[in-house]
């Protein structure tokens, strides 16, 4: 037993000696908390649908969400599939929700889409 006490003494250092020098998950350090903060603005740019066309007139019907107009004499763009077709100038008369816009250039469609941007 004298003989293996040594022994016994020499494994138990290895052991503990091993462990010492392996990382646990618990004592790594954590990665500090994101400190960036989303910030949510409203979209307040108009949009609108094309809901009459008239090609000899070269003029449209654009009808906007209830309070929300645009300014006489502005420019607005139509969009077809996510593309620009054509630019339009709102005019008058405006009736309700409804407005007429000249065809500066481009050609429109019924159900086309209308931005300001």
């Amino acid at each position: 037993m004298k003989k293996l006490f040594p022994f016994f003494v020499l494994l138990l250092a290895v052991s503990l000696s091993g462990c010492a020098w392996m990382k646990h998950p618990s004592r790594r350090a954590k990665p500090a908390p994101a400190t960036s903060t989303t910030i949510v603005t409203p979209d307040d740019s108009l949009a609108a649908k094309v809901i009459s066309v008239n090609t000899v007139g070269r003029f449209v019907v654009l009808n906007f969400p209830e309070g929300r107009m645009p300014k006489l004499q502005q420019h607005l763009f139509l969009y077809r599939d996510g593309l620009k077709v054509a630019e339009v100038k709102a005019v008058g008369p405006q009736q309700e929700t409804s407005i007429v816009a000249d065809i500066v250039n481009g050609d429109a469609q019924l159900g086309d889409t209308v931005r300001d941007q």
